[in-house]
């Protein structure tokens, strides 16, 4: 049993692959309908399953409005107008637009499936479809989840060896499909590139290494790692977390979600729902950080609260626009992000195109708290970043 998979979207053909080449069938791929077209007519597979907003070719750029033309449901019409085939189609979309849906079904479209899902109800439907495969099937996991997008996270490294809570990628990365990790080893002193080239065994579809011969700071890192991503046309968005994950999976998902439903191009995790535990417990770190929040604050022009929260979203353009050179400082990019978003968008636009999100869980990791020294350092760095960007 021969089956065609048709995305544009890598993390989703690889995902979908193995599933399918583990349950038994022969699998192959293409990311355009142009290609896809040609692979059907050379193949002809047993089954098509194909997202909807896919480009009709790498030749050309197009436009979005082309892209809601060239879609998935152009291989439908190939396969059962043109050709006059019944060979079953699948349908695979996050777009839940009725009319799409109905003129779907009226081309003759045989399943429509609607992200996120689990690979074990796709491994069902496909059954349902075209019976089992020709060869012996392996034990696949469950819980595998396809997203409705799919998402590059930098994690900057830096002596993580220690802390770095590999099980926690791991299980993330099983489950959430739709999620590559790119971690980024900012020329590491200690053992943490050999760490992160085990966790890397065996899940290379998922998790890639950037590697920094020397420490640039955490600026830099996410710097390159973000430009990195950014040349894979696969993802819709990209973000950066800190290795620690003092900011949890959970939470960051949250952030996605955010951003994907939404018309903005940045939203950040926010710690300060979280201040008042902190106020009893250390009052004069707490006083400090509400006085350089102040001043961070009256610095961009905005009400945002929590800059210096290692959890952050974004759109693509952004990232083109606003990271090509160096930060000035190693530490509060965050904030020369927001500076270099109003040099771009404006101010008025900026503030609407940015979102600040309360976070559910936050902690300290040990060795990760500034000292009294480095706060002083950071009002310096403020005030060259007001100078800098007037």
């Amino acid at each position: 049993m021969k089956i065609l998979i048709i995305d544009d979207q890598e993390l989703v053909i690889l995902s979908l692959e193995k599933s399918l080449v583990d349950l038994g069938y022969e699998v192959f791929s293409a990311n355009t309908i142009s290609d896809g077209i040609k692979s059907y007519d050379l193949h002809l597979p047993n089954l098509v399953i194909a997202d909807i907003n896919m480009p009709y070719s790498n030749e050309k750029e197009i436009t979005k409005e082309e892209l809601n033309v060239y879609n998935g449901l152009e291989i439908a019409k190939h396969i059962k107008v043109v050709r006059g085939h019944n060979t079953p189609v699948m349908i695979l979309s996050g777009n839940t637009e009725e009319d799409i849906i109905v003129k779907g079904f009226d081309l003759g479209v045989d399943d429509y499936m609607k992200k996120p899902l689990s690979l074990s109800e796709i491994g069902a439907r496909v059954k349902r479809l075209i019976g089992v495969g020709g060869k012996p099937a392996k034990i696949t996991q469950k819980n595998q989840i396809i997203q409705n997008n799919c998402i590059g996270v930098v994690i900057p490294c830096y002596n993580e060896e220690l802390r770095l809570l590999g099980d926690d990628f791991k299980a993330f990365i099983n489950s959430n499909l739709g999620y590559h990790l790119c971690f980024v080893n900012d020329g590491s002193k200690d053992k943490t590139l050999e760490v992160l080239e085990k966790l890397r065994e065996g899940n290379e579809d998922h998790i890639s290494i950037y590697d920094c011969e020397k420490n640039g700071g955490k600026a830099e890192a996410v710097r390159l790692g973000m430009l990195h991503l950014a040349k894979q046309d696969q993802f819709d968005y990209i973000g950066f977390l800190d290795a620690d994950l003092s900011t949890d999976f959970e939470d960051f998902h949250d952030l996605v979600t955010t951003i994907s439903t939404s018309s903005f191009k940045f939203v950040g995790g926010s710690r300060m729902a979280r201040m008042g535990a902190d106020i009893t417990k250390e009052s004069a770190r707490a006083i400090i950080s509400k006085i350089i929040n102040f001043i961070i604050r009256r610095t961009i022009g905005m009400e945002f609260n929590d800059t210096q929260c290692g959890a952050k979203i974004m759109s693509k353009d952004v990232i083109e626009k606003t990271f090509q050179t160096k930060f000035l400082t190693k530490w509060l990019f965050d904030v020369e992000i927001l500076m270099r978003m109003k040099q771009v968008y404006g101010d008025e636009e900026t503030k609407k195109l940015v979102c600040e999100q309360p976070l559910k869980r936050w902690i300290h990791a040990d060795g990760s708290k500034l000292s009294f020294k480095d706060s002083l350092k950071i009002v310096f760095q403020i005030g060259q970043i007001a100078i800098h960007y007037r």
